[in-house]
């Protein structure tokens, strides 16, 4: 069972400022009976097929020099930086 204090420990260490500590109990009581789950599910029922390859089979390594400047390649690429996506 989580407990009210165990909560506000974790949002200090989160910086995750939260007014009513008992609210959350129950999400992440959840949360953790369900990765008890997860811990508790095996493979051993199911069959795991891997297809073997001789070295032989695979193609040879070569080394090919890039004489450019692989920065430039990039998109979103300014000045001396690449501009990254937005995260939401």
């Amino acid at each position: 069972m989580v407990s009210t204090e165990e909560i506000e420990y974790v949002s200090k260490l989160m910086k995750i400022d939260i007014t009513d500590h008992k609210e959350h109990i129950d999400k992440v009581q959840t949360m953790l009976e369900y990765f008890d789950i997860l811990d508790s599910a095996t493979s051993d029922s199911e069959e795991i097929t891997t297809q073997e390859i001789p070295l032989s089979s695979l193609r040879e390594d070569k080394y090919i020099p890039f004489n450019g400047k692989l920065i430039e390649k990039l998109n979103n690429y300014k000045g001396t930086y690449v501009r990254a996506p937005k995260m939401s």
